[in-house]
């Protein structure tokens, strides 16, 4: 395996994915196998190597780090290949050809610098664990390597994915991104990112819609099956965890097939690549967001790696891949044969590094070049703390363990205790997990002046707490982002309106469904309805509860004026007819009819007319109290009248010669008896009413939710059916005496009338039972009214109408000839009051 070497006292390996493809072979096991073949030089892995290089040398001029001990190093390529990664592990951690040939005790290597992708690094710590030999890697983020049972010796000086997505997750967040995908690379790096954001994310209710897998050996259907998915999804937002070399091959065909409008978080693997941060790429990925670890320039790195040259070192690894890269010929060693080649590949020697603008020796912003940087470090002062027992900078008497005796688990030891302060002011140290403390900065890809470029936000994290400081406001402020995008499932629910999960989709897809009657949501968003408190109700957009409208029959409404007009009418009506009577009493016709019940049955239908304006307005105690047993006196009353003269009329007719003494058994005495004890009856009854169980206002909410309606309880429903039922029993009586006297004489017949009148009466009333049960609101209080008023127009109309056209129309048949009937063949005693 190509390496790169260099013997020293004390020794360290590394292990670089120099090359990022594996050329896999078949053994036949008919032969030696052949060795290791791979292909696509990093030049970004490359420099890493070089960074390891550099500081091994910083350190060995150092005069206090470690004085007087020299680190030599061991490099091998691991091709971004778990399985590589493990020949060259195993590898290192035996005896090498180049120490045996140059060291007669040769030292074995005291730790690791290793190694970028997590699958590797598992390979290796699961590997080197048990010999307790420590591994610090430097772009390692998988969560499952901080497993302490599992892999003791493993150390890191990039913060866990653990941190990462707790990160990403406070970033989709703070967007309120709800509606995401996902893409993982084929390995432990990104099935354990993706996981860790999963359940992170799950906590704000942020919804995956998908998780595809990608990885750079995979055929170009499985590529183009993960675009057409992106294509199909509704979200604007992907999450893309996988390494560069695995999402490279994806994003060309991203490109490729013009597939825009994506905001891509990045994972930090990814997001500070060279490869991928061309002007083609930025068409699809332009704007993309990414947390990465701090940035660092590490002074004299760019004359370093300007003095690279492969003719100084014709044997050095991976140095002649790196010169025809940056170079663009190929150099080759004095005496080769070149015939066969072109000339304009071929260098002249006289090539240089120095003016080069490559991005290889920009140095100023490092990121994972710084990491291995402090890797080397960190070994560094484990092992001065290890053979000198004291730390850096305390007056040093002497070596207190001998070089020779080195044990890798005592450098694990004292790697875990490791806590300095390096030249740039960052501290390094690992917590009980091996990780260290997590800082990181937000790159946003900017286009500028043809080149793409990242926009920094710094955003750290003191004591594994993180903290965002403002960071909505700096990526706006900074122009960092033109515009926050939505990635929904569902667009938001408006106000009155609640989410209503759909069957068989995630969370995040839901449907928008108005809020019942009675609840509100005055947000936006909202999950549940909100019930309306006691007397209140949702308005028309369910966004708001409302005070209940108070509803009564009043006299300023339609219904109101209508109705206290026909009282009024029908009361005037009354004493009209009631002045008719007073002013031509001594007429046949007044004093046929009783003029004395006639007035009495005058003033109780007056009195039934004026009776539903106490039924209108609002109900108060006095009002609920008085019109029921208003209507049940005057009304009592009023039939007790009728039913006098139905008896007088019956009672008259019947006697057939004026011998007959009936009718004088009911003259105006026995009339009034019959009036006052009938009416008596009913006020007993509304007395017990008023006394046991009396009307009382109520508020009721059963007709309406929208809506108070103020009526009067009844109180007791047996005395108000029983006022009901004595009215109607009395009525029942007249209708039944006036039908047997309907075929009397007809010239003066009150019989019929009162018939006629107590039919009305009768009907209107039976009607009105079922009407009053049935209607809602202020609506009964109507049909109570209607009723009152159809039942005294109906007994006013039918019983004095006729009476009043003989006086004023045809005052000729006002006679006591016409009354008398001249030409009927009985004789009557007009002498009766009837």
């Amino acid at each position: 395996m190509p390496s790169i070497f260099k013997q020293g006292d004390i020794m360290i390996g590394g292990i670089f994915p120099v090359s990022n493809k594996e050329i896999s072979t078949t053994s036949t096991f008919e032969r030696e196998p052949p060795g290791v073949a791979c292909a696509g030089f990093d030049l970004r892995a490359f420099r890493w190597t070089q960074v390891m290089l550099f500081t091994i040398e910083e350190i060995n001029r150092d005069a206090e780090l470690l004085p007087n001990i020299s680190l030599g190093y061991r490099i091998l390529d691991s091709c971004a290949s778990p399985t590589n990664t493990l020949r060259a592990a195993l590898t290192l951690a035996s005896l090498s050809n180049e120490i045996s040939s140059t060291s007669f005790c040769p030292p074995a290597l005291s730790a690791f610098v290793a190694e970028s992708g997590s699958s590797q690094s598992l390979a290796i710590a699961t590997t080197l664990g048990p010999f307790q030999i420590p591994t610090v890697s430097y772009f390692s983020t998988c969560a499952c390597l901080s497993n302490r049972a599992k892999y003791p010796t493993f150390f890191r000086t990039i913060p866990s994915d653990y941190f990462q997505a707790k990160a990403l997750a406070a970033l989709i967040k703070h967007f309120g991104w709800e509606w995401i995908g996902a893409i993982q690379s084929d390995n432990d790096y990104g099935r354990n990112g993706i996981m860790a954001f999963t359940e992170e994310v799950k906590k704000f209710g942020v919804c995956i819609a998908f998780v595809e897998t990608v990885l750079r050996t995979y055929p170009v259907e499985k590529i183009l099956r993960v675009v057409e998915m992106i294509k199909q999804s509704t979200v604007k937002v992907i999450l893309a965890f996988v390494p560069e070399g695995d999402f490279y091959p994806l994003m060309k065909e991203i490109v490729k097939q013009n597939l825009t409008g994506i905001q891509w978080i990045a994972s930090e693997a990814w997001i500070t690549a060279a490869r991928p941060s061309t002007p083609e790429m930025y068409q699809a990925f332009g704007g993309a967001l990414g947390f990465v670890v701090q940035k660092m320039a590490i002074p004299n790195l760019n004359p370093f790696l300007s003095n690279i040259n492969p003719y100084s070192d014709p044997s050095a690894a991976f140095v002649k891949a790196f010169w025809e890269l940056i170079v663009g010929c190929r150099p080759v060693s004095p005496g080769t044969d070149t015939s066969t080649e072109e000339t304009n590949k071929i260098c002249t020697g006289n090539e240089t590094l120095i003016n080069s603008q490559d991005v290889f020796f920009n140095v100023t912003e490092l990121r994972v070049a710084y990491n291995v940087y402090k890797a080397v470090y960190a070994i560094a002062h484990a092992l001065h703390q290890l053979v000198f027992c004291k730390p850096v900078g305390v007056n040093k008497t002497r070596i207190c363990v001998n070089i020779s005796d080195i044990q890798p688990k005592e450098v694990t030891y004292h790697l875990q205790r490791v806590n300095f302060r390096n030249q740039f002011g960052d501290y390094v140290f690992f917590d009980e997990k091996g990780d260290p403390p997590a800082s990181y900065d937000i790159i946003n890809w900017q286009l500028k002046n043809g080149q793409v470029t990242g926009k920094t936000v710094i955003v750290q994290t003191f004591l594994f707490t993180f903290i965002f400081y403002q960071l909505h406001s700096i990526l706006l402020n900074n122009k960092t982002l033109k515009y926050v995008p939505t990635s929904v499932c569902s667009n938001v629910c408006p106000k009155g309106t609640r989410k209503a999960q759909i069957k068989g989709k995630l969370m995040c897809c839901f449907d928008c469904i108005p809020c019942a009657d009675g609840t509100i949501v005055n947000t936006t968003g909202a999950a549940d309805c909100t019930p309306c408190p006691h007397k209140y109700w949702s308005n028309e957009r369910k966004d708001e509860c409302i005070p209940l409208k108070i509803e009564f029959l009043t006299y300023h409404e339609p219904m109101g004026i209508a109705l206290t007009v026909l009282s009024l009418l029908g009361a005037s009506l009354t004493l009209v007819t009631m002045a008719v009577f007073i002013n031509y009493k001594e007429t046949p016709v007044i004093k046929a009819s009783n003029s004395e019940l006639s007035c009495f049955l005058l003033f109780s239908l007056f009195l039934c007319f004026l009776c539903p304006l106490t039924f209108i307005g609002r109900p108060t105690v006095w009002t609920c109290m008085l019109r029921h047993t208003a209507f049940g006196v005057t009304f009592a009353l009023c039939i007790s009248c009728i039913l006098g003269k139905t008896i007088v009329v019956v009672t008259a007719f019947k006697a057939t010669h004026p011998s007959n003494k009936a009718a004088g058994k009911f003259g105006p005495a026995q009339q009034r008896i019959i009036v006052c004890s009938c009416t008596l009856i009913q006020i007993v009854i509304c007395i017990l009413w008023l006394k046991l169980n009396p009307p009382m206002p109520d508020k009721v909410f059963r007709y309406s939710n929208k809506k108070i309606v103020l009526e009067c309880n009844t109180g007791s429903e047996v005395a108000f059916y029983a006022v009901l039922g004595y009215i109607g029993i009395l009525a029942v009586i007249c209708l039944v005496l006036a039908f047997l006297a309907r075929k009397l004489p007809d010239n003066f017949n009150e019989a019929k009338f009162i018939t006629f009148s107590m039919l009305i009466f009768c009907a209107v009333w039976i009607t009105f039972i079922p009407a009053y049960v049935s209607s809602p609101g202020k609506f009964t209080v109507a049909v109570e009214i209607f009723a009152i008023l159809s039942s005294a127009f109906g007994l006013l109309i039918s019983i004095f109408a006729p009476k009043c056209y003989i006086i004023l129309i045809k005052p000729e048949k006002n006679t006591k000839r016409h009354v008398m009937g001249i030409n009927t063949t009985k004789k009557y005693d007009l002498n009766v009051k009837v």
